[in-house]
């Protein structure tokens, strides 16, 4: 549906093209040609529930999958606004239950302090904004979902430690520099080489590297899980 549409494409809020900034993505520029997206204002509060959901979750999702996986520890942690403070309480109040039952606690817990704290501010805002329907909401010049500021400052510090200790991790960028070499050699062999498609691929293809041909190929990748992308790999290129 275009609200459905609306909400994915304003994710991160409203897209207005700012000189020297990245330009829009073409497939939105055409889109938005065609059915407005309205690209200047904010989604419905919906969708402003869902980004600040996703938001949540990815934090949380990295933070467990972080100490899972070695890239930093709980005492690292402890320095952080709220985040330390959960997890520094978590380890005294269950000092005998080992790291995973004490990082799942921690983590239920923070979630559950960073949907709370949504909700008070979410209601306050609605209430001061007073809405009778959704224009009214993407009328607004701020959103109605959303942290209180001293939550986005508690995020903005997670979001700092992650990316310093997780995301730039040289591991994890051994990683990500792998999955680019397999998706770049899958394009490229996919492109020059469209009958490598399954079947009911090929049928929608133009030529040999014309730029239909390069959208289903890019679908086709989309689409695809790590491990089959591997395995792909493997059996086109990989000798």
């Amino acid at each position: 549906t275009w609200e459905t549409l609306e909400g994915i494409v304003k994710h991160n809020g409203p897209l207005i093209e700012i000189e020297g900034a990245k330009p829009l993505p073409r497939e939105i520029k055409d889109y938005n040609a065609k059915n407005d997206l309205r690209l200047a204002s904010f989604a419905s509060a919906e969708a402003q529930v869902a980004a600040l959901a996703d938001d949540i979750a990815y934090n949380n999702h990295d933070i467990d999958d972080g100490l899972r996986a070695g890239l930093f520890s709980m005492e690292d942690l402890l320095g952080l606004p709220l985040v330390g403070e959960i997890f520094q309480k978590v380890i005294l109040a269950y000092p005998d239950v080992g790291k995973s039952r004490q990082r799942h606690e921690a983590v239920r817990e923070l979630i559950g302090a960073m949907v709370n704290d949504c909700l008070t501010e979410s209601q306050q805002r609605l209430k001061e904004a007073a809405p009778l329907n959704v224009d009214d909401i993407r009328g607004l010049d701020h959103p109605v979902i959303s942290f209180s500021e001293e939550m986005h400052e508690i995020d903005r510090s997670l979001k700092d430690f992650l990316f310093e200790n997780m995301y730039r991790h040289y591991r994890v960028n051994r990683m990500t520099s792998k999955a680019r070499r397999v998706v770049r050699d899958l394009f490229d062999l996919l492109l020059a080489e469209p009958e490598n498609l399954p079947t009911e691929w090929q049928q929608h293809v133009g030529g040999k590297n014309d730029e239909q041909t390069a959208h289903v190929v890019a679908d086709y990748i989309a689409g695809m899980t790590d491990r089959f992308a591997y395995d792909e790999h493997a059996k086109l290129i990989d000798i």
